[in-house]
């Protein structure tokens, strides 16, 4: 067992119980991280991809990103995903070193190993009789010396523990002499002072010439690769990957007899048409309203569907005025895209009496339907986005749910994009204009209201990259100060004040001659504004 201090993990997983928690368990459903480390160690490689169906606290998702795997996690619950995201941004990791660092992590990691010492590995080395010839006659010239002092001034008989001579007495006044497994490990007290120096070089010699002989043994051994053990680079931290997280609604089945003949596949289903929920939505939309900023609420008197459009899913009147309103509803199983934007309005136009409103509900807007929305000038007609509480989509947590948090009506970014005098450009975020039920009009949200907002200072029309972020409503343990927190490292304190206004940094124009602004107010409604830089 000393040769080899390391064995093979069986089937018996003695170490992974209950009570043998690494960290103290947080939720009631956490798996112990070893028994997840284990399983994925074993079945993956660095960079292979790894699936949990069933998320929970996102334990599986954490050990991948541990070990630099990639990992999709999945759960019906928002609470789990809410709570496996925040475990997620707020972790920390080792660095790993990686074996072949210009292959990245398909190159794997640089592991840990130990030599595997057996019978074989030493009957074949084939340094030990080179060590030896060189070795050994600096340990018979020590052995000889102290025998040669041990003769002159002997000492009692000592017995051997070992050899021919095992427990026999070795007299030094007859004549009696060490051999060289006979000499003991401790010089014996009564034993003369010019027998110290030779006694320690014997020792010296015997153990220099051990730990050549072990060092080569181990160098020709196998060796056994330590995969729970890659070599941690002391000088760096990680954090977790980037990521994003995907609402994808489980589908609805019908019965035989509520079944329709599949359609030519023309158009995406997932955008388009009536879906089996909308009638749902109609009915929480006429119950709840709409909530405004500050409580208010945006009341409607009833709702009615008009057949034959397809893109406009009902129409009522308000509570209080009884102006008329028309309702789009986006998609189950995407964002509401801009076709369907333009769609709907080039059908309203064609109603009488006119739509006072124009309400487009959606779990999430597609960046251009969202500017569409906010810059359609029509005179005489407000268009309005309202975020749809994802609770909608599961009819459990739906029911539990407050009963005025179903809609919330979204604000409209207020931003100044300018240029500077140095040829440079810079945002300043002003706040949201949000319409007020009470007034009938948009009024200012203040600055006061942003809880975060970041800006792409190319954007591509495709996906948003944040090059810069700003949290202004953080304190001293939240946004950037709790991220130097979690990667326990040093901020630039001058950049940090800067990315806790709403003025950006400046930057230059980008290949697109276009910028985003994505803000994220108290309330976590989220609006994108997208601005051509011109000039």
């Amino acid at each position: 067992m000393d040769d080899f201090p390391v064995q093979a993990i069986s089937n018996v997983w003695m170490d992974t119980q209950t009570g043998a928690f690494t960290d103290e368990k947080t939720y009631v459903v956490q798996t112990n991280l070893k028994v997840i480390e284990r399983c994925l160690l074993m079945t993956t490689d660095p960079g292979d991809l790894v699936l949990d169906p069933t998320c929970g606290s996102g334990t599986t998702a954490f050990v991948a990103e541990k070990w630099g795997r990639r990992w999709i996690t999945c759960d019906t619950s928002r609470v789990a995903i809410t709570l496996a995201k925040q475990r997620l941004m707020t972790a920390s990791f080792d660095y790993y070193a990686l074996r072949y660092p210009h292959e990245g992590l398909k190159g794997g990691f640089d592991y840990q190993t130990v030599p595997h010492i057996t019978l074989k590995s030493i009957a074949n080395t084939p340094d030990i009789d080179t060590i030896y010839d060189v070795d050994h006659p600096k340990i018979t010239v020590a052995l000889d010396a102290l025998n040669t002092a041990l003769t002159a001034s002997p000492p009692k008989p000592i017995k051997p523990t070992q050899g021919v001579r095992k427990g026999k007495p070795a007299d030094f006044a007859k004549g009696d002499s060490l051999h060289e497994w006979e000499v003991p490990f401790s010089l014996p007290d009564d034993w003369p002072d010019s027998a110290k120096q030779p006694f320690e070089a014997f020792h010296t010699a015997r153990q220099a010439m051990q730990r050549r002989m072990d060092r080569s043994i181990a160098d020709h051994a196998d060796q056994e690769t330590l995969y729970d053990k890659p070599r941690i680079d002391k000088n760096r931290l990680r954090i977790t990957g980037p990521f994003s997280v995907e609402a994808v609604p489980a589908p609805t089945v019908l019965s035989l007899d509520e079944s329709v003949p599949p359609q030519e596949a023309d158009e995406t289903v997932a955008r388009s048409g009536e879906t089996s929920r909308q009638s749902l939505w109609r009915d929480e939309l006429l119950k709840t309203g709409v909530r405004g900023k500050g409580g208010a609420m945006l009341r409607f008197a009833e709702f009615e569907t008009l057949p034959g459009l397809k893109y406009i899913h009902a129409s009522g009147s308000l509570a209080d005025t009884g102006e008329r309103v028309v309702v789009s509803f986006g998609p189950e199983h995407a964002s509401l895209e801009q076709r369907q934007v333009e769609l709907a309005l080039t059908k309203a136009e064609t109603l009488r009496p006119s739509p006072k409103f124009i309400l487009f509900c959606a779990f999430t807007f597609a960046p251009e339907a969202a500017k569409d929305i906010d810059e359609v000038n029509w005179p005489g007609v407000t268009l309005l986005k309202a975020q749809m509480n994802t609770d909608l989509l599961t009819e459990d947590l739906k029911n539990k749910r407050a009963s005025n948090q179903s809609f919330w009506l979204m604000g409209q970014p207020d931003v100044d994009l300018r240029r500077r005098k140095d040829g440079m450009w810079e945002v300043e975020v002003n706040g949201f204009d949000y319409f007020d039920p009470k007034a009938g009009d948009l009024v200012s949200g203040g600055k006061n209201q942003i809880a975060m907002w970041s800006l792409d200072v190319d954007y591509d029309q495709r996906s948003l990259m944040p090059h810069q972020v700003f949290f202004p409503m953080a304190d001293a343990k939240g946004g950037w100060n709790r991220l130097r927190k979690t990667i326990r490292a040093e901020l630039d304190e001058d950049l940090l004040e800067q990315f806790h206004g709403t003025v950006s940094l400046p930057f230059e124009a980008g290949d697109n001659k276009r910028i985003a602004v994505k803000i994220v107010d108290d309330r976590g409604i989220v609006s994108l504004k997208i601005m051509p830089l011109e000039g």
